[in-house]
This record gives structure tokens, C-alpha cells and sequence, in this order.
């Protein structure tokens, strides 16, 4: 069976975990909805229900490499999964739980840009 995910961190094009999509079939870019919040979590992102546009890529993947990127996730204790809607068709994308832990956004929604993005610290 095949997913679709879409992917706003460490899993896009570049970036330090894009090897789990090495077999994957990339769908294309988007912006997504203004239905997100991005945070910096130091090494990794995490995003939230919010309303702040992500900038994103969707993938077409087999259940082994969605069952390796639910373990990179650490689905379902750390990140939770929902269905979104995309140009591509409908999607999951994994959205962090532990709201508490959020200090830094990233403005942009860009986790590729966030070393530009002037970052704002919530309480």
C-alpha cells in the first residue's frame, strides 16, 4: 500500500534524515494552508495546529518507509499523525504533542531557512 506524507523538517530535500525518502516517489513542494505553527527544536522541527503557512514536500511512500519514518517520529508518543489536504491528494503530516517544550517559532514556516528567519521566542 502506498501513503502520501508530507514532509516540513529534517525529511525534506537536504536536510539530515531525507534518506529514509531515498525510495520514495517526491510528489512536489507546497506552501501549505495557514493551519500551523513551526518551533525549533534545536536539531529537529516541530509544528502544531496554529495559522502560519509551512513550507513543505510531498512524498509517495510504501508502508516500510512509513513504518521507518512513525519510528523517526516516534509516533505515537512524541509526534501524532493526521490527514491534511495537498495539491497532491490527501496526506499525512506529523504534528508534535508536547506543546510546553515550544519556546522558539519560526516565523517563515521555512525549517530550511531558519537560520535566516529572525526567530521568535514565546514564553
Amino acid at each position: 500500500m502506498s501513503h502520501r506524507v508530507l514532509v516540513y523538517g529534517t525529511l525534506r530535500e537536504g536536510e539530515s534524515n531525507h534518506y529514509l525518502l531515498s525510495d520514495s516517489q517526491f510528489l512536489g513542494s507546497v506552501v501549505t494552508q495557514a493551519q500551523f505553527q513551526l518551533f525549533d527544536l534545536g536539531p529537529y522541527p516541530a509544528a502544531i495546529k496554529g495559522e502560519q503557512t509551512l513550507l513543505a514536500e510531498v512524498y509517495l511512500v510504501d508502508d516500510e518507509t512509513m513504518q521507518q519514518l512513525d519510528i523517526l517520529e516516534d509516533y505515537p508518543l512524541e509526534y501524532d499523525r493526521e490527514l491534511v489536504t495537498t495539491p497532491h491528494g490527501q496526506a499525512w503530516i506529523y504534528l508534535y504533542q508536547n506543546k510546553r517544550l515550544l519556546k522558539k517559532c519560526i516565523p517563515s514556516g521555512d525549517w530550511c531557512q531558519r537560520d535566516n528567519d529572525s526567530a521568535i521566542k514565546t514564553k
